[in-house]
Order: structure tokens, then sequence, then C-alpha cells
């Protein structure tokens, strides 16, 4: 009898530990983000915020593609879970229920060109260079039509905006949109005196945005709080010393295998992004609206 009751409380035992032991293989799933480009140094603080959050418990995987429409479509379809680019065209024509799930970055864009124009209304009918097809810089392109009057020429899209800033110095192109960092670096360069920053308005939206299928986040709430909240503490610590990016990457990782003249400009690219405002230190969100006194 003794026997019998010794069984039957080791099988009571074992069966909740082998569910558990099923339950935390199931939610041991890494989570596969996808990249709309390769890892380079704008992306730095994010493979930071990774390294965080995999110290927190949570596995991924990631994917670089190399569109950022093909991105977008591998989040829609369910070939990754959560993705890292700029979805907005996607969100306005698809009926998939994408969120934005923390903003990576604001819109600090820059129209850079030749001496041969002076200004936004002088690109009317010119052709322009752009990052991708529906991406930040063509959304800008359309607010720049709409705010001016006026209506670019072709439009030619090349990923990375260090890219876009050899084919100016290449001659290869006249007119494109690039960020504060490469701006910077173009205009402090020898070659500043052979282009012009155009005059551009305030735009106040996301720019790089980690976004996901509203059904896939309500599933994986714990996943995406770790990383959300790895996120935070990377996008704070920054604003507080944007050196913290350059000290915690990895070495063996896909940045710390950047040729090291990338490396060495880690600590100028992010104080140059913190002082420029293009990351929100608490990831984005509405702004409560004044009301008037």
């Amino acid at each position: 009898m003794k026997t019998m009751l010794g069984k039957v409380a080791a099988f009571a035992t074992a069966v909740p530990f082998a569910i558990s032991m099923m339950i935390s293989a199931a939610q041991a799933e890494p989570i596969r983000i996808a990249l709309a480009e390769t890892p380079s140094d704008e992306l730095a603080a994010f493979f930071v915020a990774l390294d965080r959050a995999k110290a927190n418990g949570l596995d991924h995987e990631w994917t670089a593609f190399s569109d950022e429409e093909l991105t977008i479509q591998a989040v829609l379809s369910g070939q990754m879970d959560i993705g890292f680019g700029t979805p907005y065209a996607a969100l306005q024509r698809s009926k998939a229920p994408l969120r934005i799930v923390f903003q990576l970055s604001k819109p600090k864009f820059f129209p850079v060109t030749t001496k041969k124009y002076n200004s936004l209304e002088d690109l009317n009918g010119e052709p322009i260079l752009l990052h991708s097809r529906g991406g930040g810089t063509d959304s800008i392109a359309n607010v720049i039509e709409e705010r001016v009057g006026m209506t670019f020429g072709e439009r030619s899209y090349v990923p990375g905006f260090s890219n876009r800033v050899a084919a100016l110095l290449g001659g290869r192109a006249d007119a494109t949109i690039i960020d504060l960092s490469n701006k910077n670096k173009l205009m402090r360069s020898e070659a500043s005196a052979d282009f012009n920053v155009l005059e551009m308005f305030e735009v106040e939206a996301s720019d790089e945005a980690l976004f996901g299928n509203l059904t896939w986040t309500q599933k994986n709430e714990e996943q995406v709080d770790i990383f959300v909240k790895a996120l935070v503490s990377v996008w704070q610590d920054m604003h507080e010393d944007p050196t913290i990016v350059r000290r915690e990457t990895n070495p063996d990782g896909p940045i710390g295998q950047l040729p090291k003249e990338i490396l060495d400009e880690l600590d100028g690219f992010y104080a140059d992004a913190v002082e420029g405002g293009l990351h929100d230190p608490n990831g984005g969100g509405r702004k409560p609206r004044r009301l008037p006194p």
C-alpha cells in the first residue's frame, strides 16, 4: 500500500513538472525580429538594447532584409514577429492590425543638394535619392511637396544614409534627404563647400519604429515588455551619457564587427543624435495637449 501511494505521489509530482517543462519550452521560442537594413552605426543602440533584453531572459533572433517593404511584409505574413522600420504606408493601406510598440527615432531629416539648388522650390521636377519606397524619407518628400507646393522628379531608392552621402560625393546624385549625423559629417568634411543644406520646416512624427501585429503582441506581452524595458533603459542611459552605446557594444556581435573607423565615431554619432533630439528617452507616444490658460 505504501509502495502504491509512493508511486501515486511520485506521478503527481512528475506530471506538473512535465507540464511546467512543456510550458517553458513553448515560451522559450525566440522572437523573430525583422530589420529593414544591415547592422550599422544607426543600429548600435538597438543592439545594445537587444543584449540587455537577452540578459533579462528574452531569447531572440534577427534577420536583415534587403528592402524595407520586405521587412513589413514579413511581419504582416507572420514570418517574423516584430519589425524595425517605417511601416507608415502599410499602416495606412493595410487592414492588418499593425501597431507601433516603441518610437526608435524621430525624423530629423535634412534635404542636402549640390550647389545647383538653393531652396526646396528649386527641386520642383528634379530627381531625388531616397531610402525606400513608402519609408520615412519617402514620406518626408511627400510632406515637402504638399507644404511647398511642388513635385519632385524621378525618385530613386538607395537604403542607408551613408550610401546616399557617398552617391552625392561621387557625383551620382544631386539631391537627397539624410539624417542629422550624416548631414553633420558631410558638412564638417573637406567637401562641405560643394553642398547646400536646404532650409527645412519642423516635422513632429516618428521615423524608425518597433512594430508588430496586434494579435502577436497581445499574446506575447511578457516578451514585448522585456524588450521595451531594455530599449527604454538604453535610450535613457544614452541621454545621460551617449558613450554608453560604444562601451556596451559587444565586440563579438554584429556591431562590434563593423570597421574600426565606424566604431571610433560611435560616440560622436550618438552625441549628435542626443543633442539633435532624435531619440525620445521614453519611447515616444502621444504628447499631452496643452490647453490655453
